[in-house]
């Protein structure tokens, strides 16, 4: 029998200059010390397949608030993705990060909902940021890929 995957996968659309440093933070924390055994897998939105969600232990989404909602590529992945997945992924671990100039509402909103059809599991709060990125906003971001990295270390 094959061992159980281990791969955390980070689905993201990171243009501009904020989500490259919120990414880089997620690769960070998911590669802390104390946490092993656990592939990260960062995958752009647009490169992103449903056998690499369906194997994955644990996920983590990361897009731009782009007019109110996630970003086309992120929705263009969800759509690909999700009835293929729709069954195999339920309780898979998952966070997310978004940047916003002016609000991030509709882009965590939108994301949630899809996530709630795909009955994945969230396991820390949101990563939202609003305009400039901070010291605290990167640390935040360190503890997302911490968090759902020793969530897949556990499963």
């Amino acid at each position: 029998m094959a061992a159980p995957s281990r791969t955390l996968l980070i689905v993201h659309h990171s243009p501009g200059a904020a989500l490259p440093t919120m990414l880089d933070a997620v690769r960070t924390g998911a590669a802390a010390d104390g946490i092993t055994g656990v592939d990260i897998e960062p995958v752009p939105a647009l490169d992103a397949s449903s056998s690499q969600v369906r194997e994955a232990a644990g996920i983590i989404v990361g897009t731009p608030a782009n007019l109110g909602y996630m970003s086309g590529a992120l929705k263009h992945f969800f759509d690909t993705v999700y009835n293929d997945c729709l069954e195999h992924t339920t309780g898979t671990p998952w966070g997310m990060f978004v940047h916003g100039e002016s609000d991030t509402t509709g882009a965590t909103t939108s994301i949630d909902r899809v996530v709630t059809g795909l009955q994945w599991q969230k396991v820390i709060a949101d990563v939202t940021v609003i305009g400039e990125l901070d010291g605290p906003a990167t640390d935040r971001c360190w503890e997302l890929g911490a968090t759902v990295a020793a969530r897949v270390m556990e499963r």
